[in-house]
């Protein structure tokens, strides 16, 4: 059965893996932004990048993504399915093609988000920066924003490379709900000025949705209408994913 015409969904814009440069149409399209500064005479993309596992997207993911394209004045926003995310045993993660399946259905019909598999692609762990300079060399005109959730800032001292980090994109974390935020001055002192500078606030409404507990309602059976959107919920139920027994400990939001 065809689940995007079970649910009249359109087919979502796919990127392939390590294509150093973009070609033709595509990488013109790009260069065509209406909010972006004027970079050696082009017009620069504003471009949000927004990784995890999405072991499954659901709702949260998709408001976080609309909300900082909304604030930070995105020209668009890629969603990256992690593929080896460091600290995180792989077998615990879902196949990578079936969670980047379920986003392609998630955005279906939104223009300005896209999923990118570079990250399933990439062999052995992979690490944000090295996401971030591979992007940077394959267009250094694209102003970069990195999407994360604001309680993982408090991890960010750990990360490889926070100054590499910084230096390639600015950081936009999300506060959701009333959540207090990370202790700033504590990641001063960690990280030092230059990178806290590149640091950007987004607050969106509070959602108490997570990934493990819908993998936990699929293998006890019970319903996930309004977790996720239907088209992922369909691929779901079709694909039996979630039914047998997998890692209970929750999933981060965003690898290394």
């Amino acid at each position: 059965m065809d689940i995007a015409a079970s649910i009249g969904l359109a087919p979502a814009k796919i990127f392939t893996a390590r294509r150093v440069k973009p070609a033709g149409p595509l990488h013109n399209y790009f260069c065509r932004s209406t909010t972006g500064a004027t970079v050696q005479g082009k017009l620069c993309m504003r471009l949000g990048l927004f990784g995890g596992t999405f072991d499954p997207v659901h709702l949260g993911h998709l408001l976080l993504a609309e909300r900082c394209r909304e604030e930070c004045r995105l020209d668009h926003v890629w969603f990256l399915p992690a593929g080896n995310p460091p600290h995180k045993a792989s077998e615990s993660i879902s196949p990578g093609n079936q969670r980047a399946e379920m986003l392609e259905f998630a955005i279906a019909g939104h223009p300005q988000f896209s999923v990118n598999r570079m990250e399933l692609a990439r062999e052995g762990r992979s690490f944000t920066v090295d996401t971030l300079r591979e992007l940077n060399t394959e267009d250094s005109t694209r102003e970069l924003f990195f999407l994360i959730g604001a309680d993982s800032l408090a991890d960010l001292p750990l990360w490889r490379d926070p100054a590499g980090i910084a230096k390639l994109a600015t950081i936009v974390a999300v506060n959701r709900g009333d959540r207090p935020l990370p202790d700033l001055g504590a990641l001063r002192g960690k990280l030092g000025d230059a990178v806290l500078s590149r640091i950007q606030i987004v607050t969106m409404p509070g959602i108490d949705l997570s990934a493990t507990d819908i993998r936990r309602r699929v293998r006890e059976e019970k319903s996930i209408r309004f977790m996720t959107p239907r088209a992922c919920e369909v691929y779901i139920e079709q694909h039996g994913i979630y039914r047998e027994s997998i890692d209970p400990n929750p999933v981060p939001l965003r690898s290394q």
